[in-house]
């Protein structure tokens, strides 16, 4: 935005009274806002009426687009019948049993339950509650602590961002809180020594593990959380056979594996969940963002029968389980994600993920060959980084005071493109229901974008 920002305009009023969440003040004092109005498919719309194709689905989450009559008609009807209960005291609601049911069986948590909350902060931080009352009840107090790892995202509540691995995320607050430790992340580009395969990558890495629960002494690790693939820590896809080396040792310990699903759950990674693109078989596994499109704000925990049986363990006095929210199991949030789910199978989200993330994959492949600053193309399924480089042979990155990232993310703006820069890598993550036309598009738009940064940089005449 170049001009200045009128004290009565919406921009100006906003300035005055909101505080934005990831957003620089200072930055935001002297720019204003930019003002999104309207959503159709994979479109957003600002004030002056410029469309813009979001190809990050909003914050990951926006799976079936920006204005679903049908979702919108879920939550109406919902609206209209019953607009608020609760879960508490022994209450249900139809909707909330039938979505649980139904979580159940798309997990494959045969014998387990469903949790119900409002965001992915709060599941992952219901996990780690369950965590500790599972080792509690089995006589293990002590095993109160929590591995997460370097470059991982896990929400903003305290515990949440406690387990993140990003700077960003704990310098304003002293954290991470003391019992929330970190472990190297499975990132094969940035992470293997020269010499190193994939596989001694991998050893190596399940080696680091095991030291540091040596080091703090396996009586006290509760648990070990991570996503199936770094989202906000650069769209990360692990090694083959990471996940199932890495459970060997949590199993060994008895450590608990807690799954964050929040972005890749829901077709998002070319499987229902990004556990089975990676192999994974969590003892916990916490659902948001594509469980309602972000339509709603609800998450879910599915937890294996053995967490629940310690929970009702722990409260065979009479107690009752003191954890809940307000909002779990709020009626009209759990339409709108039933009626979610009943989209993603009608179109068969997992084939059509799996067709649109490899031609989406295959232009990237084909930019990056030609581009001089691209040196990886990464991901899975509909969830897919490019990670620039000042030398492509040498994988150099670039000096971050250039924030060549960030320059991609305003050019790519201009150009009617929404991207996410995490440093120097380039996410993508746009809506479920993108066509063959729209990632074309996205493809072209990127390509402009990035020729226009390489010239900025000096990289192209």
């Amino acid at each position: 935005m170049n001009q200045p920002v009128l004290p009565n305009s919406l921009e100006g009023r906003d300035v005055a009274v909101h505080l934005h969440s990831q957003t620089n003040p200072r930055q935001m004092e002297e720019n204003g806002p930019i003002v999104i109005t309207r959503g159709e498919g994979i479109r957003v719309y600002d004030a002056a009426g410029k469309p813009y194709i979001d190809a990050m689905a909003g914050l990951w989450c926006a799976s079936l687009g920006f204005a679903n009559e049908r979702l919108a008609a879920a939550a109406s009807r919902q609206y209209a019948e019953l607009g608020f209960y609760h879960t508490f005291f022994q209450r249900t609601l139809p909707g909330a049993t039938e979505l649980a049911e139904k979580l159940v069986d798309l997990t494959g948590m045969t014998g387990g339950k469903a949790y119900f909350a409002t965001s992915g902060s709060e599941a992952n931080e219901t996990m780690v509650k369950l965590a500790w009352v599972y080792h509690t009840v089995r006589g293990k107090p002590t095993k109160r602590k929590v591995i997460a790892r370097d470059r991982a995202f896990h929400g903003s509540t305290i515990a949440a961002a406690s387990m993140c691995g990003l700077g960003f995320m704990h310098r304003e607050f002293g954290l991470p809180l003391p019992g929330f430790l970190h472990t190297l992340c499975p990132d094969a580009y940035r992470g293997m020594l020269e010499g190193e395969d994939e596989a001694a990558f991998v050893e190596r890495l399940a080696r680091e593990l095991e030291s540091l629960i040596l080091r703090e002494g396996a009586d006290s690790i509760a648990a070990f959380i991570a996503e199936p693939i770094h989202a906000g820590g650069g769209i990360i896809l692990p090694p083959a056979g990471y996940f199932p080396r890495i459970q060997q040792i949590l199993k060994k310990y008895d450590i608990l594996f807690l799954d964050d699903e929040i972005v890749c759950g829901f077709g998002r990674t070319g499987e229902w969940f990004g556990k089975d693109t990676v192999g994974a078989s969590p003892d916990m596994m916490a659902l948001a963002k594509g469980l309602s499109s972000a339509y709603f704000p609800i998450s879910a925990v599915v937890l294996a029968p053995a967490i629940y049986e310690a929970v009702k363990e722990f409260n065979k006095a009479g107690g009752n389980f003191g954890h809940g929210f307000t909002n779990s199991g709020h009626p009209v949030g759990v339409a709108v994600a039933l009626e979610a789910i009943a989209i993603y199978e009608e179109m068969n989200i997992v084939e059509h993920v799996r067709a649109m993330g490899a031609r989406l994959r295959g232009h990237f492949e084909r930019i990056g060959r030609a581009s001089p600053i691209v040196g990886q193309v990464r991901g899975a399924g509909l969830m897919l980084g490019i990670e620039l480089v000042a030398d492509k042979a040498s994988r150099t990155p670039f000096d971050p005071h250039l924030q060549v990232g960030m320059a991609f993310d305003r050019i790519a703006y201009g150009n009617g493109l929404v991207a996410r820069c995490m440093g120097d890598v380039l996410g993508f993550s746009p809506p479920l229901i993108v066509t063959e036309s729209d990632v074309d598009e996205i493809a072209e738009r990127c390509e402009t974008s990035l020729h226009q940064l390489e010239r900025q940089l000096g990289c192209l005449p």
